[in-house]
C-alpha cells in the first residue's frame, strides 16, 4: 500500500506538472491570430520566440504567465505539503519542457524556473532575476542569460543555507542547460541570435 509520504509526493508532482504543462505561449499566439508559434523562429513556445511574432505585449504576457505557472503551484504546495514542495518545483519545469498536450515538446523552462525560485524563497528569486536581467542587458542573448540565471538560483539557495532547495534547483539547472544544448552549439559557433533578431 502506498504511504502518506508517497501520496504527498505524487500530488506534489502532479500539481507542478499540471500547471507547468499549460502552453501559454502557444495559446496566446493562436488567440492573437499569430498562428502556431512552433512554426516560426526557434519553434519554441516561450516568450523569446513569441517576441519574434513582432508583438512585445504578447511576449510579455507569455513571460508573466510562464513565470506564474512556476510560482503558483510551488506556493500552493508550500501551504498543502511544504515538505514536498521541491517535487512541485521540479515537475513544474518538467511540465513546461515536456507537456503531454504537445507530444512532450515544450519550452526550455527559464521563465517557469524564475517563478519556482521566487516561490521557494524570494531571495533566491531575486538572485535569479538579477542575473537573468543583468546578463540579458549586457549580452542581449536570451539563452545565455537564462542558463546563467538557473545556475545562480542553485548557488543562491546553497548560500542561503537551504540545501534541499539547492539540490532541486541544481537538478533543474542541469535540465535547463541540457534543453539549451543547441543554443550552446550556436554560442560556441558565434551564431546564436540576439533578442530582437528574427533568426
Amino acid at each position: 500500500m502506498p504511504t502518506e509520504l508517497t501520496i504527498n509526493v505524487l500530488w506534489a508532482a502532479l500539481l507542478g506538472y499540471g500547471f507547468g504543462s499549460i502552453p501559454f505561449g502557444l495559446i496566446l499566439a493562436k488567440l492573437a491570430g499569430k498562428g502556431d508559434i512552433r512554426t516560426i523562429g526557434s519553434g519554441n513556445i516561450g516568450a523569446t520566440n513569441v517576441l519574434r511574432t513582432g508583438s512585445k505585449g504578447l511576449a510579455a504576457a507569455t513571460l508573466l504567465l510562464d513565470l506564474a505557472k512556476g510560482f503558483v503551484p510551488v506556493w500552493l504546495a508550500g501551504m498543502w505539503f511544504w515538505q514536498d514542495m521541491g517535487w512541485t518545483a521540479l515537475f513544474a519545469v518538467i511540465g513546461h519542457a515536456f507537456p503531454v498536450w504537445l507530444g512532450f515538446k515544450g519550452g526550455k523552462g527559464v521563465a517557469t524556473n524564475a517563478g519556482v525560485s521566487f516561490a521557494l524563497a524570494w531571495p533566491i528569486g531575486v538572485a535569479y532575476a538579477a542575473v537573468w536581467i543583468g546578463m540579458l542587458a549586457i549580452t542581449r542573448i536570451s539563452s545565455l542569460a537564462g542558463m546563467s540565471a538557473v545556475v545562480a538560483a542553485a548557488v543562491a539557495a546553497y548560500a542561503l543555507g537551504v540545501p534541499t532547495f539547492a539540490k532541486v534547483l541544481a537538478v533543474i539547472a542541469v535540465l535547463v542547460i541540457w534543453l539549451h544544448r543547441e543554443n550552446i552549439r550556436r554560442l560556441v559557433a558565434g551564431t546564436e541570435p540576439k533578442v530582437g533578431s528574427k533568426g
